[in-house]
């Protein structure tokens, strides 16, 4: 149900003084959609400012070879730092933050899908799942190719602490010399890529993006609203709803990230190591790692997934309830 209700059993005086009802799922068509949009953008913008580090260390964890540059999530961080700075965390940022204009897109898919399928009396469930999958077909078909870019950005760093490691960390061959700034690396990353590959060369492991990305969403949003469920069960009455639902947000990152976090190294293999498939990718991983390719990164990918949903969940969720119809307010629980 979209606006599922938390019935008052008769003898628990503490329920009884609540209302009877309260709007869980904010709908698409109960919002002001002028304050969502600027308000979800600027939300959107503030979590990657915050969290961009995580993905800047993720990627590079996961494109090594081996364990031959970094230990771990900590020893990537610690060198990155030692060696560039605060900047070098944030590598690649800028144009990654492209993402938050695919964000719109995203999250509009996303609610318009549920919208109609409440109207076609889809589940709850049903909504969210298909609802995610769609809304992540849309956004990396935008996003895509400035992640190839802002991937490529983010491992060039990872040469002066590579020493012999076997990966190629630089296969474009970008001059990444002194004064030459993150603007003009970015635009000689865009044009080297065109030069070699076309267009396409932008979309390269699009299709392992969709592979990891669709069922990562889909899997998600439906984890997100079946955790929500089951904590407003067992959660006492007096416990914020909204504290509920980022703490579900967190317990789907989780989920989904365990599940598809092999994908998500080809993907990225792919992306910057410009390997000729998923299933050359695949055989390399396997060779490289063997059952290890199932944790590699897992780490930063875990606590990256759980720290970006509980902020987006958290800005997401606020907006909604500041952007919803005044004649639904009163139904809202924070």
């Amino acid at each position: 149900m979209s606006r599922s209700a938390i019935s008052v059993p008769s003898g628990d005086s503490s329920r009884s003084n609540m209302d009877s009802t309260f709007i869980r799922t904010i709908e698409w068509d109960m919002m002001n959609k002028a304050k969502f949009f600027p308000l979800s953008m600027l939300s959107s913008f503030s979590v990657r400012c915050c969290l961009f580090p995580l993905t800047v260390i993720k990627t590079q964890l996961q494109v090594q070879h081996k364990s031959d540059v970094y230990k771990g999530m900590f020893d990537c961080a610690y060198k990155i730092y030692r060696s560039e700075g605060i900047p070098g965390l944030y590598r690649g940022f800028w144009i990654s933050s492209v993402q938050i204009v695919s964000g719109v897109f995203y999250i509009s898919t996303y609610e318009g899908v549920r919208h109609i399928l409440k109207d076609l009396g889809a589940s709850h469930n049903v909504k969210a799942l298909v609802g995610g999958g769609c809304a992540s077909l849309v956004g990396q078909t935008i996003i895509v190719p400035f992640d190839v870019i802002s991937q490529h950005a983010m491992v060039l760093g990872m040469a002066q602490h590579a020493g012999n490691a076997k990966a190629d960390l630089n296969p474009l061959g970008i001059d990444t010399g002194p004064g030459r700034s993150r603007i003009n690396i970015s635009v000689d990353i865009a044009k080297e890529i065109m030069r070699r590959d076309g267009f396409r060369g932008f979309y390269r492991g699009y299709t392992a993006s969709l592979m990891a990305y669709v069922p990562n969403s889909a899997m998600w949003w439906a984890f997100y609203h079946l955790y929500q469920d089951e904590l407003c069960r067992i959660c006492p009455p007096w416990v914020s709803h909204l504290l509920i639902q980022c703490v579900a947000g967190s317990l789907g990152g989780f989920t989904t990230t365990i599940l598809t976090n092999p994908l998500d190294i080809v993907r990225a293999r792919l992306q910057v190591q410009r390997l000729e498939s998923m299933r050359v990718a695949f055989r390399e991983l396997w060779r490289e790692e063997g059952l290890n390719c199932f944790f590699k990164g897992l780490s930063a990918r875990l606590v990256q997934s759980a720290a970006f949903s509980f902020s987006i969940i958290l800005g997401y969720e606020t907006i909604k309830r500041i952007a919803v119809d005044e004649r639904y307010k009163h139904q809202i629980r924070w």
